[in-house]
């Protein structure tokens, strides 16, 4: 909905915030003003050069209007005629240096403006909550900092200061035309009115299919993205040929949009052009009554034709760059947009610290819920002690995630507390509350980069011999030492050279090598297969040692040597004992054992997590 909106042409709040970005480069802006000014000024002195060879030398008449250069011009034809010829090719090289630096410094100006506009966005998108990307589609917002800027970028460089370029060379025209002869000016600017309804429409027309334009690529691009990432799911159940034929008509549409523009481009530039012919055809037709009479020179005619010319390019020029300016304003309306969305999970005004001594995790009657009164978890309270491993068990959508997002503080709860070493997590900076956490979820995720990168994951205080010893406790160094390069091989998008569980043991190297005094497990072996798991089990052991940690699993197997096994139902904590404890009374848990092992004749019980 959001890329169907076509904004004003002119919106004076949205423009007082971009001018914003480029104040830093005023000084940059003020140069490329005063060569703008030149070259809008330079636009004249053709036709005035063209009226003066020939009323002095060319078509010389007894009584004409005296020039500025007639004091400096030469009585011989020939030399005159040279020195003319001369002025011209001077202002011709004086209009092609100054337009070249206009547009240089315009463009170097707006692509530094951009670039702090796309820094500033990229910093909010890093500040934003995570609920904020629960609504917003990771599309949408990679348009707003690409596409969306590039426009903004546009109008920057081309927009703004060209608009202001061409009225300035439109009000240089008609005030030299109506110093010449004001009832040939009067002749020309007769058209004007039929020359703005064209423009007006023009630009309704434009505008309509700029929209179905843009809506049509933001449905090519959601499309293309949903049917790459399910290419496999798509070639299994052989749909290739369906989903091209959704595709085309997709495509179509944005061919039959862009070709309704370029149809209103070809009616458009051909009747400003046979405007601007009535307008000449009414020039010489006066011209050709008052020039027997001697109150019109050769001269002025001539200049005039050129200056009919001229007069009608910057008013084209004008009807594209509003089409730029409105473009712009919807572009912007929808950056300021996202930039204005407040930050939920903020900082508090004054943080308390947090005590580097081992502390206690406390869930004090916590209530939350995503959206109204639909609650996720329902006066849920538990304490974990320093050093005490706890599991959290139950059925998909029992809640146990949300538990390490709201510890995290991911999102903030709508009852009760959640305390750290005592301390409420909303009164603790987010960013020093989560570096005490090393996490490992089910889906691992790596960077493009090497296998070094993502285990720093851009911690410089982490030494090369730390990332070693990390990996050598998950049990994944001499696979490192295997590769070609080592620590430094390269990571392809997403770690897609790499099975599932070297991946698993690259984020839990990434947790150990940041030493964390809470470690997080969510569950990080339900992807990797039985073998990687054995593997991944001692490393568990290593990695909880001596640290606070919370472990969410659905194989009982891997937690049933912990502390503490709490049993989540329907956002509510049902159960809470060890193994056995929780097998004796019969409840939640006992259910859960007997359906993951019914089929088995004696239950697994591999000791793996220790407290």
């Amino acid at each position: 909905m959001e890329e169907e909106v076509i904004g004003k042409a002119y919106d004076g709040r949205l423009m007082r915030r971009l001018v914003r970005y480029l104040w830093p480069y005023r000084r940059l802006v003020g140069a490329s003003l005063v060569f703008l000014f030149l070259h809008s000024l330079l636009q004249i002195a053709g036709p005035l050069l063209t009226k003066v060879a020939i009323d002095r030398y060319l078509a010389p008449v007894e009584e004409r209007q005296i020039t500025l250069l007639d004091p400096y011009l030469p009585a011989e034809a020939g030399a005159g005629l040279a020195m003319i010829a001369g002025l011209f090719l001077a202002t011709l090289a004086g209009v092609f240096v100054f337009e070249f630096i206009q547009i240089f410094i315009m463009q170097y100006t707006g692509q530094k403006a951009m670039f702090d506009l796309r820094r500033e966005l990229m910093t909010h998108l890093q500040r934003a909550d995570v609920a904020f990307y629960d609504r917003n589609p990771v599309g949408r917002l990679v348009t707003r900092v690409t596409s969306d800027v590039d426009v903004l970028n546009e109008l920057f460089a081309s927009g703004l200061v060209t608009i202001l370029g061409d009225l300035l060379t439109l009000t240089f025209i008609v005030a030299v035309m109506f110093r010449l002869n004001p009832m040939l000016t009067l002749i020309v600017l007769a058209v004007l009115p039929f020359v703005v309804l064209v423009t007006i429409a023009f630009r309704r027309v434009v505008a309509h299919n700029y929209r179905r334009i843009r809506i049509a690529i933001a449905r090519i691009n959601a499309y293309l993205q949903e049917h790459v990432v399910g290419i496999a799911v798509l070639q299994l159940f052989n749909r290739e040929k369906r989903s091209g034929e959704e595709f085309e008509k997709i495509n179509r549409d944005h061919m039959l949009a862009f070709k309704a523009t370029i149809d209103a481009y070809g009616w458009f530039y051909p009747a400003v052009e046979i405007l601007g012919l009535l307008a000449i055809a009414g020039v010489l037709a006066y011209s050709g009554w008052r020039l027997p009479e001697g109150t019109l020179t050769l001269g002025v005619i001539v200049a005039f034709l050129q200056y009919v010319t001229r007069f009608f390019r910057p008013i084209q020029d004008l009807s594209e760059k509003y089409n730029i300016l409105q473009s712009a304003m919807a572009s912007a309306e929808r950056v300021f947009k996202l930039l204005d969305t407040p930050v939920q999970v903020a900082a508090p005004p004054a943080p308390r610290p947090l005590d580097t001594a081992p502390a206690r995790i406390e869930f004090d009657r916590v209530w939350f819920a995503y959206k109204d009164d639909d609650w996720i978890l329902r006066d849920v309270s538990f304490n974990v002690e320093p050093g005490e491993t706890i599991a959290v068990v139950g059925h998909t959508g029992a809640g146990k995630t949300t538990l390490i997002s709201l510890l995290l503080r991911f999102y903030d709860i709508q009852r009760g507390a959640i305390r750290v070493g005592g301390v409420d997590v909303r009164e603790v900076d987010p960013r020093e509350l989560r570096r005490r956490f090393g996490v490992v979820l089910q889906d691992p995720f790596l960077f493009t980069g090497t296998i070094e990168d993502n285990i720093r994951l851009g911690s410089g205080h982490i030494t090369p011999e730390e990332v070693e010893a990390a990996t050598e406790q998950v049990n994944l160094l001499e696979f490192v030492r295997s590769l070609p390069e080592g620590f430094q091989q390269p990571v392809q998008e997403r770690g897609a050279s790499l099975s599932t569980g070297q991946k698993q043991l690259i984020s839990f190297a990434r947790a150990l090598a940041h030493r964390p005094r809470f470690l997080i497990l969510d569950e990080a072996t339900s992807s990797v297969d039985t073998e990687t798991e054995l593997r991944v089990r001692e490393a568990l052991e290593r990695m909880i040692e001596g640290r606070t940690s919370i472990v969410i699993a659905h194989r009982l197997s891997t937690i049933q040597r912990a502390d503490r096994i709490l049993v989540m139902h329907k956002g509510q904590l049902r159960e809470s004992g060890t193994h056995q404890q929780l097998l004796a009374a019969r409840g939640i848990y006992w259910k859960l054992y007997q359906l993951q092992y019914k089929d088995q004749e004696g239950p697994e019980s591999v000791p793996v997590l220790r407290g």
